[in-house]
């Protein structure tokens, strides 16, 4: 039996999220909280013909504690999106706290869980996750993550001209570092199969992969940011975190985790001076069981990312702490 909840499942990223859960033929039970809305979606989502029963929550009444008690993985999208002209940092002061309230009942309710965090900006807010599961006594590095997969499928979509592939995911791309601007880091030169990018189209693609939500949300012209395609991004990651906790071994997918309490990660965490990253890491019954330095022998280009990276995460992992450790007045 799998329990999953979704916190924020009435939202853009929610909905889709929550169908594509409710598709998938290993969540037996289906648990969908947010502030508004949840019954109607649930009403929806239940006349779909599979195997998972679906139950909705709000607020009141504990719901809350219900949609968490006995949940197996607790995935969170929760919190407002990108507006135009709005930078991930905007969107800090809201979704912070956002997220720190849900991780509260979440070290409540089903500590051992395996947690799952969408909610941007993911650089500081995992780390804000980190910290409220500490200050509970329940943080198990193992079992925090931060959803960087939309940033690897996009890196898939991207290069598909080059990679020649009919199936873009049919290439693998580690993209790592963190989950924002110039602290995304595509190693093209990791992809596997090879493939070559003209060097007169390389910055654009990095750039491209780097502010993809940009293209979106100007698209999208004041009604939304990514939605559909994170969704998407946080099944398939969500999807191989239960395969994994089912059993199934050799499980590889990129995250942003805490590197010092991964095994493999402290010498992640020593070459890059930070303690939060997103790199590749195999995926077991207990989580993130081993993290993958993919770092050796990265090209030049990609080193100069990387510096350019580690020092946008360093401010974005204090600012995280520092939410917790010193709250803004309310």
């Amino acid at each position: 039996m799998v329990k999953a909840a979704v916190l924020g499942a009435s939202g853009g990223i929610g909905q889709p999220l929550s169908l594509l859960l409710k598709t998938c033929p290993l969540v037996d039970e289906l648990a969908l909280y947010d502030v508004v809305n949840t019954p109607g979606v649930a009403a929806d989502l239940s006349h779909i013909s599979s195997v998972a029963k679906i139950s909705s929550f709000l607020p009141k009444d504990d719901g809350l504690k219900h949609a968490l008690t006995g949940t197996d993985v607790v995935v969170i999208p929760a919190g407002i999106p990108r507006k135009p002209g709005m930078s991930r940092d905007d969107l800090f002061k809201v979704n912070a706290g956002i997220v720190r309230d849900l991780v509260k009942g979440i070290a409540d309710f089903c500590p051992k869980a395996f947690v799952l965090i969408i909610s941007n900006p993911v650089n500081s807010t995992v780390p804000i996750a980190a910290e409220v599961l500490k200050a509970a006594g329940v943080f198990d590095p193992q079992r925090l993550f931060g959803v960087t997969t939309l940033d690897v499928v996009r890196a898939e979509t991207f290069t598909q001209e080059f990679s020649g592939h009919k199936n873009p995911s049919a290439v693998k791309i580690p993209v790592v570092g963190g989950h924002s601007g110039e602290t995304i880091v595509p190693l093209f030169s990791k992809a596997s199969p090879s493939f070559q990018i003209p060097a007169e189209k390389y910055d654009a693609l990095v750039k491209r992969v780097q502010f993809g939500g940009d293209e979106v949300v100007q698209a999208k012209d004041g009604a939304g940011s990514a939605t559909l395609s994170m969704a998407f991004a946080g099944f398939r990651f969500a999807e191989s975190v239960i395969k994994a906790f089912k059993g199934q071994t050799g499980i590889i997918e990129p995250t942003y985790v805490y590197l010092r309490g991964v095994p493999g990660g402290e010498a992640i965490a020593n070459a890059t001076g930070v303690d939060f990253f997103s790199t590749q890491v195999e995926l077991g019954t207990n989580g993130a069981e081993k993290a993958i330095n993919i770092l050796e022998n990265v090209t030049e280009q990609e080193k100069k990312l990387l510096a350019v990276c580690t020092k946008g995460l360093e401010g974005n992992i204090v600012k995280g702490i520092d939410f917790i450790k010193n709250p803004p007045p309310k």
